[in-house]
């Protein structure tokens, strides 16, 4: 026989729940505790409250009671000031942890600073919401995660597109702190309104040895992950031994990273130039105001007596470009300074520059501006380079052209360079910037190559429209020989169009872009051709594809550049999938800004 143990039920205790001799409890059946009456139990207590009140009427009013009680004690009780104060909704606190999830991802922010507690002192502060707990790191993961699918997806449906018809590449490897190897590859192209358009694909881990066939393979694997295999026009990376190789077993066409070239050429030139010994003693007083606070802040003070800008000197680095020319540059216009400072320190006396060994610095100065400019100028990604990279190395060798007044010391140095930088652009892809350069309305007259190779320019432009024209639907494939012609002509059309040596034997579309007026040199071609792509529909296309090809691989170094914000040493051991979100993340929405 079953025996009813008493386990506390509905009706405030009025009913128990009924207990097998097993000692399991049957919830689907209570029993009265004032008359010991069974009864179902389906979670509703209607029927319940109904036997109370019928049978048991005075335990129903004493009920009543004690409830009635209860609402007057909480009337009369004290409200508390927190209480006064409205709460955040549910939307609210879900729309302000997507903007944190936003922030975190796009700043390069460690997720864990939503447990900081002065976040949530600001937070609380500007909600007006005293009870408001930011979310937990695995929230703000999962958020970012979302996020980071959400917008690959719409990159995704950006480069699936009929335009563009050409995506160009760049890719390098970096070393994070943690020691691991990753690939970092962006692709540009231009779309439908001739906006140049820049962003990162991926930043991947690589396991394997950096070999040729392996580097190939990686690119390979991006361009299958993206869909646009069969839409990239160029890849963009250094002159490093297995990327020249890598890209010879690849179906496109290779540009060779110009701003590493020049760079190289500058390093190696003033190694074993007449500016050595002047460099190294420059470098030897940097660098005894940079190990001394004390002469620092001299410095600082001479600076401040001989109504210059309070500034700390520059020690170059061989990995930086452009830190020679800046060490040289802040040292000249702060010699002064300089020479009071170490007249006061006797016994620093013997590091102090000659007269000569100053006027060899200012030379020098004059000598690496120029190359100063061209590396910023091919750097940029938010407007055409590919086109530059011919004027600008034009510019270069005027410069470097030897005068009867240079010294001996300078005429070695330009030697040096211009033979170090012909060898070096052994490697660059010159037909491929001889057709951009051609397609830019801002150098169509083609000065900056001799006059002998211009109509050459002009002659595969032509080559290349007449092998497209049969199959226009094959612009997604990759670039062959067929498709070269092509982005050559449209490098062409904008060096050469304001030519007067015209063969009629072209057709009317690329007569008439040759009869075209050149635009100034501030205006941006990508407008013009966006006006005027109407009136050139075959030859558009072919300058689509080569305006879009960025002349270096400066942008993965400044996608390495925001990966080392992200992979700290504090975040040294982050997932590899972590690292290749937040990192293509913060470059996506950034773009949008």
């Amino acid at each position: 026989m079953e025996e009813h143990v008493r386990v506390v039920g509905p009706m405030n205790g009025k009913f128990t729940f009924h207990k097998r001799l097993d000692g399991t409890i049957d919830k689907g059946r209570v029993i009265c505790i004032l008359c010991k009456k069974e009864f179902a139990y389906h979670r509703s207590s209607s029927s319940l409250a109904y036997h109370i009140n019928a049978k048991h009427p005075v335990a129903s009013a004493a009920t009543a009671n004690v409830s009635n009680l209860a609402i007057y004690s909480k009337a009369l009780r004290q409200t508390k000031l927190e209480e006064n104060i409205p709460r955040m909704s549910k939307s609210a606190t879900d729309r302000l942890t997507n903007v944190l999830a936003k922030w975190i991802a796009m700043n390069c922010r460690p997720i864990n600073i939503v447990e900081d507690e002065g976040l949530t002192e600001v937070l609380q502060t500007a909600s007006n919401d005293p009870s408001y707990k930011p979310p937990c790191r695995t929230t703000v993961t999962t958020k970012i995660s979302k996020m980071y699918d959400g917008e690959k997806k719409n990159k995704l449906e950006i480069l699936v597109e009929d335009l563009p018809n050409f995506v160009a590449i760049t890719g390098d490897h970096w070393t994070s702190a943690g020691n691991h190897s990753y690939l970092g590859v962006t692709g540009h192209f231009i779309d439908g309104e001739w906006n140049l358009n820049s962003f990162a694909l991926t930043v991947m881990k690589t396991e394997t040895r950096h070999f040729a066939d392996k580097c190939a393979e990686q690119f390979l694997n991006v361009a299958n992950d993206w869909g646009i295999e069969n839409k990239i026009s160029t890849i963009d990376t250094d002159s490093a031994a297995n990327m020249l190789a890598a890209m010879r077993a690849l179906p496109y066409e290779h540009i060779a990273c110009n701003a590493h070239i020049l760079q190289r050429t500058i390093t190696v030139c003033l190694d074993g130039s007449g500016f050595a010994g002047v460099l190294a003693k420059c470098r030897k007083i940097v660098g005894h105001f940079k190990q001394s606070p004390a002469s620092t802040t001299e410095l600082n003070q001479q600076q401040v007596t001989l109504g210059k800008k309070s500034e700390q000197l520059i020690q170059d680095v061989p990995t930086r470009w452009n830190s020679t020319l800046a060490m040289v540059s802040r040292l000249l216009r702060n010699r002064e300074a300089v020479q009071a400072t170490l007249d006061q320190q006797n016994n620093h006396r013997w590091v102090m520059l000659t007269e000569a060994e100053w006027g060899k610095l200012q030379r020098l100065e004059v000598l690496l501006e120029p190359c100063r400019y061209v590396t910023e100028l091919l750097g940029g990604e938010a407007y055409v380079s590919c086109s530059v990279v011919l004027p600008a190395f034009r510019h270069l060798d005027r410069v470097m052209d030897i005068t009867d007044d240079d010294p001996a010391y300078v005429v070695k140095f330009k030697n040096a360079f211009q033979r170090d930088l012909e060898a070096r652009q052994a490697v660059v892809n010159e037909t491929w910037f001889k057709v951009a350069t051609a397609l830019d309305t801002r150098f169509k007259d083609l000065k900056c190559l001799p006059r002998e190779k211009r109509e050459q320019v002009w002659t595969s432009l032509e080559n290349m429209l007449q092998a497209a024209e049969p199959r226009r639907a094959a612009t997604l494939q990759p670039s062959t020989e067929d498709d070269q012609p092509a982005q050559k002509k449209r490098r062409s059309a904008l060096l050469l169009g304001s030519d007067s040596e015209e063969d009629g034997m072209e057709s009317g579309e690329l007569q008439r872009y040759r009869a075209e007026p050149s635009i100034s040199i501030d205006d941006c071609p990508l407008q013009w051709w966006y006006a005027h792509s109407g009136a050139y529909e075959k030859l558009s296309v072919v300058a689509r594809k080569y305006l879009a090809s960025p002349a270096t691989s400066v942008p993965c170094e400044r996608l390495f550049s925001l990966a080392g914000h992200i992979v700290q040493k504090k975040r040294a051991a982050l997932l590899p999938e972590n690292v290749t979100k937040l990192v293509c993340l913060s470059n996506w929405l950034k773009k949008k800004k």
